[in-house]
């Protein structure tokens, strides 16, 4: 797991540079304009998505042998906020991408602190006991702050001082992040790939019905609070797709066992063909 401890932080790193450079004040702004549908993707996503993911694996546990190093893998993708992926299917979707960028954008941001508190506090029900006794929920969401928050910020600078230049650029900058996302996990079935496909048959199931169930749930969500067809398709994609570098960071941080990040490969491969599923549906059923 050399390698992927290794540049996971700087893949994650760049990626939110990628995304604060495709970021402007207005983003944040607009969360103010349109509360109601904000809220709802808000509330979906950072509140809604990890209660569902415990439910799931607890009912699940009753009838799957599921360790408690798989459980809180899935706990961890699900305490992921969408990232770039998620912004780029909205619009493949013709869905609000206004609305996934200020979603994504703040999300990011809070992040530093959602996803700290959701897995110390899932590792704790479901006694899991961390080998390094260093590790704890500030340590990690200040490691965070320094690959997520920084790095969206810088972009947000630089994208202040250069607009013309990398707004033109952002095709590009897109490119470039799905490729260090693909780098990411490339690496974590070279360096596993003896042991990959008995991790993935625990965790396979488990993250394909979590993705599948919250789509659903976030599209009957949105369908019920938002305001149009538009944000329907944003938020129930963003409740889908999540920022797998950034969970494989997390793993990485907690512990030197690839077991954790194997829920988060597993997420990562079944979220796209999904993903492309429900929006064929989105596209032609809406």
């Amino acid at each position: 797991m050399e390698i992927v401890t290794k540049i996971a932080p700087i893949a994650l790193a760049l990626i939110m540079l990628g995304l604060g450079l495709g970021l402007t004040t207005q983003d944040f702004a607009r969360v103010l304009k349109t509360p109601k549908d904000f809220l709802t993707g808000f509330i979906s996503q950072l509140i809604i998505l990890p209660i569902v993911a415990f439910v799931l694996l607890k009912t699940l546990g009753m009838f799957l042998e599921i360790s408690p190093e798989i459980a809180l893998g899935v706990m961890i993708i699900a305490a992921a906020p969408g990232g770039i992926t998620s912004n780029v299917l909205t619009k493949f979707a013709n869905g609000d991408v206004a609305l996934s960028v200020s979603l994504t954008a703040v999300i990011s941001i809070i992040s530093i602190i959602t996803v700290p508190l959701i897995v110390f506090t899932s590792a704790d029900l479901m006694g899991v006991s961390f080998a390094n006794e260093n590790i704890n929920i500030t340590g990690t969401a200040l490691k965070m702050a320094m690959v997520v928050a920084v790095p969206v910020i810088l972009g947000m600078i630089i994208r202040k001082f250069a607009d013309n230049f990398i707004g033109s650029k952002t095709s590009i900058i897109d490119k470039i992040t799905g490729i260090l996302f693909l780098i990411v996990f490339i690496a974590i079935w070279v360096e596993e790939k003896d042991n990959i496909f008995d991790y993935l048959a625990q965790a396979g199931l488990v993250v394909l019905i979590l993705n599948i169930t919250m789509m659903i749930l976030a599209y009957y969500l949105a369908k019920t609070f938002a305001s149009g067809i538009d944000q329907i398709k944003c938020i129930s994609l963003e409740c889908g797709l999540q920022n797998g570098t950034l969970a494989v960071f997390v793993a990485t941080e907690i512990s030197n066992e690839i077991v954790y990040m194997i829920p988060t490969a597993a997420y990562a491969l079944i979220m796209y063909f999904t993903g492309f599923i429900f929006i064929y549906f989105l596209r032609n059923k809406v």
